[in-house]
């Protein structure tokens, strides 16, 4: 118990002390050694957040978008393969699945200049839908990962008695493996929506400047030397996957009532 609760601190010290630190150069209007803590505060960020707020909310929005979007192209992607890892047993299967996780493991940049020349003849490039698809082929491995545990968690005997009782591949799909893969598409979808969400690169590449991003937004204001507003930009990027946790939260332990597995 000790244990658990100096790590906890641990943990927070360590998440806490970095978003001070921003906190201040938020409000700060200098901050310059030897001062501990900034000795003059100013709003100057906060006016640059809202008059700029047009922009700021249609790049975060466009984000938020490519991001759920790229949530659901990897699970669609990746359901089947998950299983099949899941519940058989062929010759090459390590190899194979190792084939399969090759994205995460390969750089971007290397990963994205083979891919945008394939775009450009497909004629995705510079598009929304480009953005997504690229997003899905880098990203996947996690959502491939999270959904084989599910399924080897649960094993095939729910689907065998809705089989024995006539219901079809789409029911089962809606009623039983979706509610039962839901914690793994949750850890899977989490992971996904932060890297997506984070991606500076290949959306800026595959997006060809096209598709507004909130990462390719504050990019140019992390390497200038206004650290006020881009230290307030960042808090905004730092929220909005918290919140995000707090809804899944929420809506998982709804849904579980519900199902009645949990009181």
């Amino acid at each position: 118990m000790i244990r658990l609760i100096s790590l906890m601190v641990l943990f927070s010290v360590l998440f806490f002390f970095p978003v001070s630190i921003l906190f201040f150069y938020a409000f700060s209007s200098s901050w310059s050694f030897p001062d501990v803590i900034p000795v003059n505060y100013d709003l100057r960020a906060v006016h640059y957040l809202i008059s700029h707020k047009r922009d700021i909310l249609f790049s975060l929005l466009s984000s938020c978008l490519y991001s759920f979007g790229t949530i659901f192209v990897t699970f669609v992607i990746t359901l089947l393969p998950a299983k099949i890892f899941a519940r058989t047993s062929f010759t090459g299967k390590t190899l194979l699945e190792g084939l399969f996780l090759a994205p995460a493991l390969i750089p971007p940049m290397a990963f994205a200049m083979g891919a945008h020349y394939m775009f450009i003849h497909i004629g995705i490039s510079d598009t929304f839908a480009g953005v997504i698809l690229i997003l899905s082929l880098y990203s996947y491995p996690f959502m491939l990962r999270a959904l084989t545990a599910g399924y080897q968690t649960y094993g095939e005997n729910f689907e065998l008695c809705a089989r024995n009782i006539g219901a079809s591949t789409w029911r089962i799909l809606l009623s039983i493996e979706i509610p039962l893969l839901l914690p793994a598409m949750i850890a899977g979808g989490t992971i996904v929506f932060l890297v997506s969400f984070s991606e500076y690169f290949l959306v800026f590449l595959i997006g060809g400047g096209s598709v507004p991003s909130y990462s390719g937004y504050i990019f140019p204001l992390l390497n200038s030397s206004d650290k006020s507003v881009a230290s307030l930009l960042m808090l905004i990027f730092i929220s909005v996957p918290i919140v995000l946790f707090i809804v899944i939260d929420q809506v998982i332990y709804r849904t579980y009532r519900k199902l009645g597995l949990m009181r």
